[in-house]
């Protein structure tokens, strides 16, 4: 019989390609039409036995940079106790399940840390994955959305990854088609946004906001692959309140849309800011361009799309 003994899952960020906000529920969420993309910056989330609890779940949890150095200040923004999300994932799958054998979880991050990318839910929808298979509970990538659901909004994409429609409050996920292998530069900052504020930002602003739309000139770009009308199509409706927030982020915007970027926008609550280039070599370029703008601490490349949690 062979016994597991460390199980480590690749999980990678998002982008939202088109992310409408319609106006606050009673339960203070928002609906929300958004259009997930995963891209090629992956964070990994490693599993091995813990000796120090009595039950299954999450006994501690320690962090590194994945990034080559990019992501050394982000890196204490992440929580190591049990408000990590990636701890309350393991716990929560261990209720579900009955596993009785206690979990280390080691994070190793290339995502950005409360950059609007789902880093923190990326880690969380790993856990998920690593600890499943780790305490050899037996759940398919269907029974472990549920779950992911009840921890946040943005857990359940990173299981499944490509390209999706989420709507509710994100967590329904319908997969839409992508043809095209699109490239990406992120311009990352040195602080974050509390997402929380955005969203209260978003509704000082727009007390009147209308029911959530998706865009049919987006889903038909990404159909066709062609990334030129995928960059025309791009939207974000929490942009102007990252923005009011944080006013030197449209330096970032500016200066990508100089250098010819087919899209330039603000990724989901932010502050990291998106771009979509003609290609790798333009996106070096756009990358190039942006660093110099005053908010810009790092600049990452990725393409898209590429699968959810994968077990290395």
């Amino acid at each position: 019989m062979t016994t597991t003994t460390a199980v480590t899952v690749r999980v990678p960020a998002k982008v939202n390609l088109q992310l409408a906000v319609g106006p606050a529920r009673e339960d203070g969420y928002h609906d929300l039409v958004n259009v997930f993309h995963a891209v090629a910056l992956f964070d990994e989330v490693t599993v091995t036995g813990a000796r120090t609890r009595a039950t299954g779940g999450a006994a501690g949890l320690t962090a590194e940079d994945a990034s080559g150095g990019g992501l050394a200040s982000h890196l204490a923004r992440v929580p190591l106790d049990s408000s990590n999300l990636a701890w309350r994932a393991a716990d929560l799958l261990a209720r579900e399940t009955g596993a009785q054998t206690p979990v280390h979880l080691h994070l190793r991050k290339a995502i950005p840390v409360a950059g609007g990318m789902a880093g923190g839910s990326a880690d969380a929808a790993a856990a998920l994955v690593a600890c499943n298979a780790f305490w050899g509970s037996g759940l398919d990538r269907a029974a472990l959305l549920d779950p992911a659901a009840r921890l946040g909004s943005d857990v359940a994409f990173p299981l499944i990854g490509g390209t999706a429609v989420g709507t509710g409050r994100g967590e329904v996920l319908n997969p839409a088609r992508c043809s095209a292998r699109l490239h990406w530069v992120f311009a990352l900052s040195e602080g974050g946004l509390s997402t929380p504020e955005v969203f209260a930002a978003y509704d000082r602003l727009r007390p009147d906001a209308p029911e959530p739309q998706g865009d049919p000139a987006l889903m038909a770009a990404l159909a066709e692959g062609d990334a030129r009308a995928v960059g025309a199509a791009l939207s974000n409706d929490l942009q102007p309140a990252a923005l009011a927030l944080r006013p030197v982020l449209a330096e970032t915007l500016e200066a990508g849309r100089a250098a010819g970027a087919l899209g330039a926008f603000v990724s989901g609550s932010g502050p990291t800011c998106a771009f979509l280039a003609e290609s790798a070599e333009h996106a070096e370029h756009v990358a190039a361009a942006v660093r110099t703008a005053p908010d810009c601490a790092e600049t990452v490349t990725a393409h898209g799309e590429v699968p959810g949690a994968t077990v290395l």
